[in-house]
Formats: structure tokens, C-alpha cells, sequence
């Protein structure tokens, strides 16, 4: 079964995929983690691939950015190709002055400026949320691997370049670490149709303190949340 968006066939992809942003990080992860990888994606370039890590079966492709986007190839992960556990491993701006470049985030929750739940009909603000059983996993990897790590609220915003340069102080009072724009679209998902997801983010960016990392290193050098998230598989 092939979809406008993904031409894996059915038992092409793990019930356990990782989900970077970045298609050429999903390259990257697979050429550098993973044994005895076969391609199963390639449409509108959103590389897509299977392969082994220590013997398990674990798959990794790329999402775009942004809510519609990530809420597009997760859908059809869980409800055409059977995936059970979707771990997001992105990049993200630190709204919390604690955090330095490279600090890892185990997103608990996600909070957003997005109106991607209001297809779900929900009386409510639906608070999007992370799978425990992931999520607690990946902590006593973490602490396994001696890999500090910051466990907490984080926004997907739609926005990259705001109006308002100081929009995000205001999430910053509520106790959310860090942005990004994919999780909530993610965590709806996966609730909703009953699979495990969590997001492993790497700071690669301050808003704080005006910090930056390069594409190359937002690439390549994001091994410590690699370490945990493959402890998932």
C-alpha cells in the first residue's frame, strides 16, 4: 500500500520510527546508526528508510516542518503502515536560560499557537501529551548513559519569524523550556489513535542568550539524543 506522500509498502517500515525534520537527517541517521538499510521512501524528497540496530528492526524518515506537515506522514505512518511507536528527534530554541546548545529535552507535553486540534471537536483546550511508556524509557536511558536531560513543557509554534520578537517571554512564564513546530500535531495524533510518541529535542538555538548552531552540526552532531531515542527501538 502506497499513499500520494510515501511509496513504502506494507511491512516496509517498523513498528518503531524515528521522525527528524530534516529528510537529509534521516540520511544521516540511518548511513551512521543503522545496519542493513533499504530505502523505502523517496517522494517529494522525504527520504525514508529501514534498518537494524542491535538486532531490532527500526525505521527513520524524514517529516517537513511544521504541524500540517509532520500531521500529514504521521497519520498515514500509524494508520496505513501499522507504526506503534513514533519517536520525533529534532532541533529547538531554548526559551529557558538554563538550557545551553546541545542540552536534551524530553518533550513531556506540548503547548501551542496552532489550531491543529480542532478537528477532534473537543469541548476544550486539549493538552498534548506524551506516551509514559516512552517517555520513561527514554529517562533511564538518559540516566544509563549519563546523558543529562530536561524533562518538561514545550511549544510547537506555527510561527518561525513573529511579529512580536518578544511572543515567546510569554510562554517562557508558563515553564516551557524550549519551541519547536512539530510535537503537538504528533502527540494528537498518536493519542488519538492509541501508539506510543515522544520527542527528543536537542537545543540548537537560544532565544535567551542569541546562540546558534550551524546546519551542519543541527545535522550531524545531535548524537547524544540519537543514543536515547535508539534505546527505543
Amino acid at each position: 500500500m502506497s499513499t500520494p506522500h510515501n511509496s513504502a509498502l506494507k511491512g516496509n517500515i517498523a513498528e518503531t520510527i524515528l521522525l527528524p525534520g530534516d529528510p537529509l537527517r534521516a540520511k544521516f541517521i540511518a548511513e551512521n546508526f543503522l545496519t542493513d538499510v533499504e530505502q523505502f521512501n523517496a517522494v517529494r524528497n522525504m527520504f525514508g528508510y529501514t534498518g537494524t540496530y542491535n538486532g531490532k528492526k527500526v525505521s527513520v524518515m524524514g517529516t517537513g516542518m511544521g504541524c500540517p506537515s509532520i500531521g500529514i506522514y504521521s497519520y498515514e505512518l500509524i494508520h496505513m503502515y501499522g507504526v506503534k511507536n513514533l519517536i520525533r528527534v529534532g532541533s529547538c530554541g531554548a526559551y529557558d536560560e538554563k538550557l545551553n546548545l546541545f542540552d536534551v529535552i524530553l518533550a513531556m507535553g506540548a503547548s501551542t499557537d496552532s489550531n491543529y486540534a480542532y478537528q477532534f471537536n473537543l469541548p476544550g483546550t486539549y493538552s498534548a501529551t506524551a506516551s509514559w511508556e516512552l517517555l520513561s524509557k527514554a529517562k533511564k536511558a538518559a540516566d544509563e548513559f549519563e546523558i543529562p536531560t530536561t524533562v518538561g513543557n514545550i511549544v510547537s509554534s506555527d510561527i518561525f519569524y513573529h511579529d512580536n520578537p518578544d511572543n515567546w517571554k510569554s510562554w517562557a512564564k508558563m515553564g516551557c523550556l524550549a519551541v519547536e513546530m512539530e510535537t503537538y500535531a504528533l502527540y494528537c495524533n498518536a493519542n488519538r489513535a492509541g501508539v506510543n510518541a515522544l520527542t527528543i529535542l536537542t537545543v540548537s538555538d537560544s532565544i535567551v542568550n542569541h546562540t546558534e548552531t550551524t546546519a551542519e552540526q543541527r545535522e550531524k552532531s545531535f548524537k547524544d539524543m540519537m543514543k536515547i531515542a535508539l534505546e527505543l527501538a
